[in-house]
């Protein structure tokens, strides 16, 4: 879009949230400018409300859209392999993925005053659903109702929903040619937009 710059910053996939966190601030601490919109997916989502809660990172957001965040947790989290993994490879990343480390971190983590918080809630048909995935979908609709192959619908949601969509976790992000990722993110901004952000 006109007139807009992006920005992609990358964190350590299998680092628990506080180190993503504080990479994140670095990050977006370097960048030109004063405030900006932050669009985070997944667990990017997590990290930057602690980002913003915890590590003063308040003062340069000024909202924060979350797509397909585990706000709630996800039950896959809690699966023995899942478990087991953490503690084997050391990925924190799924020990604080777990619906009970979620419930301490909505706690720990409130939302700052002057910050927009606003999400987009994912959940798909199984048909719809990158075959990879199926088994995990499967899983989570017994334990959890509809979700997007990873994360429950339910657990998506966080301060303003600005949208419900048809997209399975990985198409949020483009990996889908069945969903244009590209075209819900221009939505996303124009709504930002819309709203005086």
């Amino acid at each position: 879009m006109p007139g807009l710059e992006f920005y992609r910053p990358r964190v350590a996939a299998a680092a628990p949230i506080a180190v993503r966190a504080g990479t994140f601030v670095e990050l977006l601490r370097a960048l030109p400018g004063e405030r900006f919109n932050v669009i985070a997916h997944s667990m990017g989502g997590l990290d930057a409300r602690f980002a913003i809660a915890r590590l003063g990172l308040a003062d340069r957001v000024v909202s924060l859209v979350t797509i397909g965040a585990p706000h709630r947790g996800t039950p896959l989290a809690e699966l023995p392999l899942a478990r087991a993994t953490s503690r084997l490879i050391g990925v924190r990343a799924l020990a604080d993925l777990a619906p009970d480390a979620l419930s301490r971190f909505n706690e720990a983590v409130p939302d700052v005053d002057g910050v927009a918080y606003c999400s987009v809630v994912a959940a798909t048909r199984l048909s719809q659903t990158n075959p990879l995935l199926w088994p995990s979908h499967l899983y989570l609709s017994a334990r959890s109702g509809r979700n997007d192959g990873v994360v429950p619908q339910e657990s998506q949601r966080w301060g303003n929903v600005l949208r419900e969509i048809e997209a399975d976790h990985w198409a949020q992000v483009g990996w889908s040619l069945r969903f244009d990722a590209v075209g819900l993110y221009e939505e996303i901004l124009r709504e930002l937009a819309a709203l005086g952000f």
